[in-house]
């Protein structure tokens, strides 16, 4: 049971970096990006998630950091892509997206052995 706690960290932060990405995508829209005030929130939560894989890097492997990471981080900009930004999809996109998912589920059945 103690191996999920580095597990959902890795999730939270991961979420925590996908709004990151979301006030970094505002500032973009912005004049001046790097003197707006969602490039200050946005790198700000980028140096908080630095914070906390300290912790989780303790118990995770790292290669298996970096798919949990990558596969919540995909979904998360998928769905603010879609219902925020009104960005759309291609088969291709959501097809990568299954495939992502899916290697996380056949890392997680061997990382928990």
């Amino acid at each position: 049971m103690k191996i999920l706690y580095p597990f959902a960290w890795a999730i939270l932060l991961s979420m925590v970096s996908v709004a990151a990405d979301y006030f970094l995508k505002r500032a973009s829209e912005s004049p001046h990006a790097l003197q707006s005030a969602y490039f200050v929130t946005g790198a700000a939560m980028f140096t908080v998630t630095a914070f906390g894989w300290v912790f989780v890097l303790r118990y995770v492997k790292l290669a298996t950091l970096g798919a949990i990471y990558s596969v919540v981080t995909v979904i998360g900009l998928a769905v603010l892509q879609i219902s925020i930004f009104n960005e759309s999809f291609t088969s291709a996109e959501w097809l990568g997206i299954g495939l992502a998912i899916a290697s996380l589920i056949l890392l997680s059945r061997f990382t928990m052995m």
